[in-house]
């Protein structure tokens, strides 16, 4: 009995690691699982025989924080204009669609290429700054960060990160919301282009890529409320003046 016991564990655990991509046959199926996560990869091929098939299935047993499945059905493709093998990651944090034509992929077809791919375009409703999340946040038509400076090994690290990435939805398409660790020496160019160090995190700023232009919210305790008006002081072109070390001052008292 034992032995049957182990040998199902076994076959449990080999069979966890076979990943079966999701099948989506229409439109509705499309729709609700784009709606499922913050991020979601969906392959339009034709088959298992497809070209990318393989990869997808390689990148998605690397990448499993991102949900994947395909849509075979070339009728469905229209809808998200797609009409040739395409894989395709879905987010919800700007909007957007960003597509890999597998014809046109080359290098990218390969199962380090997607996983890169992947990850590049993996921005969330709060995304960890990094050399490879940077690419997808800069090349986003939403060109405007709001940036929380944190320093990972403090106590208000994922609290904080928790509470903005709550927050993050209600300004898609506005900004997008962004992590940068103040503990990694690689983030203090970041740091200090706000005129920070790592011992003054943490804080909380807005960079606009479209005026270059940057602020940070004054200092004091970080709430949802403060950073929700900060947030919408912008919107509203209410945040104007900066002096030298970024610090906003604005017209309305944050």
């Amino acid at each position: 009995m034992l032995g049957t016991l182990f040998f199902s564990v076994l076959l449990t655990c080999a069979c966890a690691k076979d990943i079966v991509l999701l099948s989506l046959n229409d439109t509705k199926a499309v729709e609700a699982f784009v709606d499922s996560a913050e991020v979601v990869l969906v392959g339009f091929l034709e088959g298992e025989d497809s070209p990318g098939y393989k990869e997808l299935l390689a990148a998605a047993k690397k990448v499993d924080s991102v949900p994947v499945a395909i849509c075979s059905v070339k009728e469905v493709w229209a809808d998200y204009s797609v009409s040739t093998d395409t894989i395709t990651v879905f987010r919800k944090a700007d909007n957007h669609q960003e597509n890999l034509v597998v014809a046109e992929a080359k290098k990218k077809l390969d199962t380090d290429g997607l996983v890169n791919f992947i990850t590049i375009n993996e921005i969330r409703y709060i995304t960890e700054y990094n050399q490879v999340t940077a690419v997808g946040l800069f090349t986003s038509e939403v060109k405007t960060h709001l940036l929380l400076f944190a320093n990972r090994s403090s106590k208000e690290y994922y609290e904080l990160k928790e509470k903005l990435g709550a927050l993050a939805p209600e300004f898609t398409g506005k900004f997008l919301f962004v992590l940068i660790n103040g503990a990694l020496k690689s983030n203090s160019r970041s740091l200090g282009y706000f005129g920070l160090k790592s011992k003054d995190l943490p804080r909380v700023g807005i960079y606009d890529g479209n005026s270059d232009m940057k602020w940070l919210l004054p200092e004091g305790e970080i709430t949802v409320e403060r950073v929700r008006d900060f947030c919408q002081s912008f919107v509203k072109g209410e945040l104007k003046d900066v002096d030298q070390a970024g610090e906003t001052k604005a017209k309305t008292e944050l």
